[in-house]
């Protein structure tokens, strides 16, 4: 890429848009192309064709895609199945249309199996049974991988795919409805803190900074009754945390920033040759050319959840849900393939945890 070239970034205010567009510009990268889903529709065909038709972008990150965690992609499963479907199919073919000199395509690691030899190398991709839970959105995101290695091969064209693990940073999604469980716990353990302290200023600020059903004019008894329905608990006194699941799954997470430089990495650098030269290539069949971004590390979840408490102060009990769903037992990445194109991580968990509190209590 050059400084000047033509970037659009699909999704460019979502966590991983974000902050691919923050490491473009300390790269001196400038020419963006940026549309809200308000203006672009991208699940609408003719809309994403006339629009790539008009902005002829040399260069595409396609970030834009609708997620959220077990919950949502357990209720919203015909949404998550057709909306991100719909937004690949139209962004991947209008590239070829337009004669985009290069598109990185943005999946995740859930469209493993959920039983996959661990740490999950790229080859595992379409060995056995998906988890359930998440199952029509990790089939969208497959059938993405495989959209670009097909237009590679009969097209010639020069489509990336990479599967970053479990992201978390500042613009997270912090709703806590549909949030992962990293920002998820982050919040509601702060909501937590502010309940023990009697803190309900903290905790109505909070509630107004992310939209919520309770109005200004609810009263201390209505917000405690409000905060229930997401597990912060008040008993004798006391204030508890309940998270669903048992707390017994690992998984693996990467400091969204690393995550956009491993991006940008792979857009000034390597091509889908290299994904070619790098893969098990077995009787001549190119497949899993994708790319998993990763750190190679993993923290069970209760772990995390009382690393997140030590850092946010929360001096509660955190009780574990196990009538609610687990998810994955396990989801490491095995990195190698990327560190052997010249990428590796720079931010650990703690570290990166600090960071996205100290920012969210801004």
């Amino acid at each position: 890429m050059e400084k000047d070239s033509k970037i659009y970034i699909a999704g460019h205010d979502g966590l991983v848009g974000s902050s691919i567009v923050k490491v473009l510009e300390s790269k001196g990268y400038h020419n963006f192309i940026f549309r809200h889903y308000t203006e672009l529709d991208l699940t609408n065909q003719e809309a994403t064709q006339q629009f790539f038709e008009e902005q002829k972008p040399d260069y595409v990150f396609l970030a834009a895609a609708k997620v959220g965690g077990i919950y949502a992609n357990n209720t919203y499963r015909a949404q998550f199945i057709y909306e991100n479907i719909s937004i690949q199919n139209n962004v991947i073919h209008s590239c070829y249309l337009n004669d985009v000199k290069k598109l990185l395509f943005l999946g995740s690691t859930c469209i493993y199996p959920k039983l996959a030899n661990q740490p999950m190398k790229e080859d595992e991709l379409l060995t056995n049974t998906l988890e359930y839970t998440n199952e029509p959105y990790a089939i969208a995101k497959i059938s993405g991988i495989k959209m670009c290695e097909s237009y590679n091969l009969q097209y010639g064209t020069n489509y990336i795919s990479v599967m970053p693990t479990n992201l978390y940073g500042y613009n997270d999604n912090f709703n806590l409805e549909n949030s992962h469980v990293l920002p998820a716990l982050l919040r509601k353990m702060h909501l937590c803190k502010s309940l023990e302290n009697n803190d309900f200023k903290a905790i109505r600020k909070d509630l107004k900074k992310h939209p919520s059903s309770v109005s200004n004019t609810a009263t201390d008894n209505e917000i405690v009754s409000y905060l229930e329905k997401f597990g912060i608990k008040r008993n004798n006194g006391n204030v508890e945390l309940h998270v669903w699941g048992t707390g017994s799954p690992f998984r693996e997470f990467l400091w969204a920033e690393d995550m956009a430089d491993a991006c940008v990495f792979l857009m000034e650098n390597s091509d889908f040759a290299d994904m070619v030269r790098v893969s098990d290539i077995k009787d001549n069949e190119v497949r899993n050319t994708h790319l998993n971004i990763g750190t190679g590390k993993e923290i069970r979840i209760k772990d995390l959840a009382h690393l997140v408490k030590d850092t946010v102060g929360f001096k509660g009990e955190i009780k574990f849900d196990p009538s609610k769903p687990d998810g994955t037992p396990r989801k490491l990445t095995d990195p190698g393939k990327l560190h052997s194109l010249g990428w590796h991580h720079n931010i650990e968990l703690p570290e990166g945890i600090k960071m996205v509190y100290e920012h969210y209590l801004k």
